[in-house]
């Protein structure tokens, strides 16, 4: 959907700020909304939420969080309080789960934005039981059962004695849910242990709602979608594990040229002297750096090779270690002319995905997304 056509005073405003912008990132709502449907189709009858935490991955809540909305998402998780809060005051009738659950002191601010927190020790849910008794309300939350992550989420043991007890509950259960720790992993057996026990616990609270899957659990097979998946990575054209259904791309990162020089053979490039050019090269320094989100990691040396950026419709390795603002990129095999100061090279797009950067630098796509940085140029599509 695109809005109405921008009126000259708007028009010459974006165009000024592209002309001041040294990178653009390009973020596909529509994109996300396409992938959204496709995981909520696939999971049917489940629903399928929508994981935002982290500013929708870096993407933007203020955008991303209404798309879904209009789209059918009727539930949000985020990480924090704050984020919360934040999406509250943008969605006023989604049902919002807090994951990292209650910390001291914060239930009626929780109470006050009609969030569910993720409720996954003992302590937690004493906590949120006095305080519902207190009010006189059965405000909702969520049971969070530890089946293998070991990380949040009740034990096995006070999950069993939390069934047997659950007329004592000063709250309303909403959900019950735990998170698998390796469904990116095709055939890791601790994802089967794991569905054999959120089975067996989900037993024991008949009549709420279960959740297991997330973007990569979805895929796992109808057994583990219960009534509820909670994609994030999915969203935003991560691929968390191979086999995905088509998803769509959401983010394109252009960053200017600023200058284009040549080097002669056997000069070193960047700090640290870490790579060496191998013949006489034209090397194109762009404005992008660790500062904006492509990672240190991604850098290139003479015992490794990097990433690499699209420039005039060619791919371009980085040569050289990637500083805070500058990364620098052999364009030698370019045509003569084919590039000069001012234009764009594209680091996520035209065939690059976030995953593709995310193995250069030897981490994974969600880095990626949400360690873009804030001085980029955002355009948003779709909306």
């Amino acid at each position: 959907m695109s809005g109405p056509a921008p009126t000259p005073e708007e028009a010459a405003a974006r165009a000024d700020a592209l002309r001041r912008a040294s990178a653009v990132l390009t973020i596909d709502l529509a994109a996300i909304v396409e992938n959204w449907r496709t995981l909520s189709a696939l999971a049917a009858p489940a629903e399928c939420a929508a994981v935002v935490k982290a500013d929708a991955y870096g993407l933007g809540v203020e955008r991303v969080a209404p798309a879904l909305w209009r789209a059918g998402a009727l539930t949000f998780f985020v990480a924090h309080l704050n984020e919360g809060t934040r999406l509250r005051a943008l969605l006023p009738d989604a049902v919002i789960y807090v994951l990292n659950g209650l910390m001291p002191g914060t239930a009626q601010a929780l109470a006050a934005d009609r969030l569910r927190p993720v409720l996954g020790s003992v302590p937690e849910i004493s906590d949120w039981s006095d305080f519902c008794r207190a009010e006189g309300k059965r405000h909702p939350a969520a049971i969070h059962v530890d089946t293998g992550m070991e990380r949040l989420g009740l034990a096995l043991e006070d999950a069993v004695r939390l069934s047997d007890n659950r007329r004592l509950l000063g709250f309303e259960p909403s959900l019950l849910m735990s998170h698998l720790a390796c469904a990116d992993t095709p055939g890791h057996p601790l994802t089967g242990r794991q569905l054999k026990i959120f089975t067996d616990v989900a037993r024991r609270f008949p009549g709420i709602k279960a959740s297991l899957a997330n973007s990569a659990g979805t895929l796992c097979g109808r057994d583990f979608r219960f009534d509820l998946v909670r994609p994030g990575i999915f969203l935003y054209g991560g691929v968390a594990v191979s086999g995905v259904p088509p998803l769509k791309s959401v983010v394109r990162l252009d960053a200017r040229v600023l200058q284009v020089r040549d080097v002669e053979r056997g000069a070193t490039v960047g700090y640290g002297a870490a790579e060496r050019v191998k013949r006489r090269s034209r090397i194109a320094t762009v404005a992008l750096g660790y500062a904006d989100g492509l990672f240190r990691a991604a850098g290139s040396t003479d015992a490794r090779k990097g990433a690499q950026a699209i420039v005039a419709g060619t791919r371009c390795p980085l040569v050289g270690r990637v500083s805070m603002d500058l990364a620098t990129l052999d364009v030698t095999d370019l045509p003569a002319g084919a590039v000069e100061r001012g234009a764009m090279a594209t680091f996520l797009g035209e065939g690059i995905g976030i995953d593709e950067l995310a193995a250069k630098a030897g981490t994974i796509g969600y880095e990626v997304l949400t360690a873009l940085g804030a001085r980029h140029l955002r355009r948003y599509l779709g909306e």
